[in-house]
């Protein structure tokens, strides 16, 4: 039987795909992004093991108020792709229950490894949509952003859009750290060569998972950084979609 780690679950999420969702949050990443507002899900092999029985047993009660938002399962993490034949399973029985599923993903262990790509296709065969955080364009500055370098998070964007597969983008703002006008053209750049991209979300920095970090010990780095403001928020909607023929707007 295959089981997963999971940290928690929200029950009506309804910021991590279409709809009101399901959101299970797995254990286990492999980026520090000094934003995290999860940093509890850091560590792998910890959390609760969980069977997807138990997790289809407990999204039955809440399916009539995603079925009638239009929403479904989402994913999230920590870092789902750590887990993918767990996710793969879960996925394959919401599908025969006609549940729209969703991941959230940093790409952050993408691998082309023939093995590991084998197994991420046929967790996309049950995927109906991708969430794929897009942290920084820049190599360097991604590195001092989350501790590792983008090349193949690029390049698992870049995946999924030759395989087709839906995706939202999403990029988080954080003053002096983000949001510079060069990198978010250049970013918008990237995000125009892709063919699958069906909304870009800007998510304004914010900090609501200070507190995670101070129970566990942890100093926060940008504890003297403000939100951006709805100008620069705007603004970098802009330079994100400028490549692209999009109908939605910045939220």
């Amino acid at each position: 039987m295959v089981t997963g780690n999971i940290h928690s679950v929200e029950t009506c999420g309804t910021v991590d795909g279409p709809g009101i969702r399901y959101i299970v949050f797995t254990q286990g990443c492999m980026l520090r992004c000094q934003y995290c507002h999860n940093a509890d899900t850091w560590s792998i092999g910890t959390g609760k093991n969980v069977t997807v029985d138990e997790i289809l047993n407990d999204l039955e009660s809440y399916r009539p108020f995603f079925e009638a938002s239009g929403g479904g399962i989402t994913v999230s993490g920590g870092e789902p792709l750590f887990q993918i034949p767990f996710v793969t399973e879960l996925f394959k029985a919401c599908k025969k229950k006609g549940i729209h599923t969703t991941i959230d993903s940093s790409g952050g262990c993408f691998s082309e490894r023939p093995e590991f790509l084998a197994q991420l296709d046929e967790l996309l065969e049950y995927t109906d949509l991708i969430l794929v955080d897009l942290k920084h364009i820049d190599r360097e500055k991604h590195k001092r952003l989350t501790g590792k370098y983008n090349d193949h998070i690029l390049k698992f964007a870049q995946y999924l859009s030759d395989k087709n597969i839906p995706v939202w983008i999403r990029h988080v703002l954080v003053p002096d750290v983000t949001d510079f006008d060069e990198d978010l053209e250049k970013l918008g750049e990237f995000i125009g060569t892709l063919k699958n991209v069906q909304k870009v979300e800007v998510l304004p920095y914010h900090k609501l998972g200070v507190y995670k970090w101070e129970t566990l010990g942890l100093k926060y780095p940008l504890e003297n950084t403000e939100p951006p403001s709805d100008e620069r928020v705007e603004n970098a909607y802009k330079l994100l979609t400028q490549h692209l023929n999009l109908s939605v707007p910045a939220k």
